[in-house]
């Protein structure tokens, strides 16, 4: 059953970070998955999750440089060559997973791009909802036998408050009929990542799979790497002398929530939510913060339900039952 969308007693909060989650954390022996852990929160996410005794996986599309960054880490790491908006690759990554490891017991959706230019993948999906959705949709599909021989798997699907921008148009998600927008198509592909994380823990819980959803909040990342600095000063993001908003969180500190949910005992036996600040979020009211809250639309079964039925048609996976 899908856990309530509400706040629980968590020890951590805003200022957390991704080591201090996992500290005492013993998964030797398990099997995690994580995409772009070469950049960004990613990294950060690998760092943890490998320091917690875990073998870890990494999908990279620019293999070279995950090799660069990753190369000092202590752990075991194995480094993949994926492109979420090639389908092709999806498939070959899953199948050298698979000749890796008989089982996934964490899955960690992390790679993303935001406010892109207007782009289509090789089917001429947009590009956003095609790499952040049906990329991860795609993989996790391929994924799933790994998942469910876990017995008792965790996916962590990264969404935003970028959700709060919705924008999800079931009849147009590819923006052939809109005019393309962007931020819209941006809340539109996180919107998808949150909606993606509620219809998988319905199905996925009677087979030892939960899934969450995760905002990690504002961070300066490569992320960013399609806005000017004037459009990020023009939204508080950083000050005229080009410094950071002190609301931001340190990548280490935007990584924590992500391995919150992949590792706590406290979310044994619950998913299905959107979790901010190391906890499970709180339904946003008139009196939240821009900065946080979930918002209705990604709690909406029915249209969690849509969406998975229109990105099985879109992607020609389906999820083995």
């Amino acid at each position: 059953m899908t856990s309530a969308q509400a706040p629980i007693a968590s020890p951590f909060g805003y200022r957390s970070t991704a080591r201090e989650v996992a500290d005492g954390i013993d998964l030797s022996g398990k099997v995690v998955v994580v995409t772009g852990g070469y950049s960004g929160l990613g990294t950060e996410t690998v760092r943890a999750l490998v320091g917690t005794g875990a073998k870890v996986i990494v999908g990279a599309r620019r293999v070279e440089q995950a090799r660069e960054v990753l190369a000092d880490m202590p752990g075991e790491i194995a480094i993949l060559p994926l492109d979420l908006s090639a389908p092709a690759s999806i498939d070959a990554f899953a199948e050298a997973v698979a000749q890796h490891t008989a089982r996934i017991d964490i899955l960690v959706n992390n790679a993303a791009i935001m406010a892109c230019p207007l782009a289509r993948d090789e089917r001429g999906y947009e590009a956003q909802f095609a790499t952040n959705h049906l990329g991860h949709f795609h993989l996790t599909a391929r994924l799933w036998p790994l998942l469910k021989a876990a017995g008792n798997a965790r996916v962590v699907v990264l969404s935003s408050i970028g959700h709060r921008l919705n924008g999800l148009d079931l009849d147009d998600l590819n923006f052939e009929r809109r005019d393309y927008d962007k931020w819209l198509a941006y809340g539109q592909a996180k919107s998808a990542n949150a909606l993606f994380a509620l219809h998988l823990d319905k199905l996925g819980e009677p087979r030892g799979v939960r899934a969450f959803a995760v905002h990690p909040g504002g961070i300066a990342t490569p992320l960013q790497r399609h806005l000017t600095m004037e459009e990020q000063v023009a939204m508080g993001w950083y000050d005229e002398e080009g410094n950071v908003h002190e609301a931001f969180k340190s990548t280490e500190e935007g990584a924590a929530t992500s391995t919150w949910c992949a590792v706590s005992p406290l979310l044994d036996g619950m998913g299905g939510v959107y979790c901010e600040d190391c906890n499970i979020g709180a339904v946003a009211s008139e009196d939240t913060p821009r900065g946080s809250g979930v918002y209705p639309h990604i709690r909406d079964e029915a249209l969690a339900e849509a969406l998975w039925v229109k990105s099985e048609e879109l992607t020609g996976v389906k999820f083995a039952p």
